[in-house]
């Protein structure tokens, strides 16, 4: 294979791998960890009586 295809093939894969990278971390969600909701609201009601 000439040199040219080859670096051809090379920026091809590089950019595809590049492209998939991306689409990932658009996509990456993060981890949904069990929260304590009422533990939450009831933090919101103190900050909100104190302010």
């Amino acid at each position: 294979m000439p040199v040219r295809l080859q670096r051809k093939a090379r920026r091809n894969k590089t950019k595809a791998a590049q492209r998939k990278a991306s689409i990932k971390r658009l996509m990456f969600m993060p981890v949904i960890k069990c929260l304590d909701a009422e533990a939450i609201r009831k933090s919101f009601a103190e900050s909100k009586s104190t302010a």
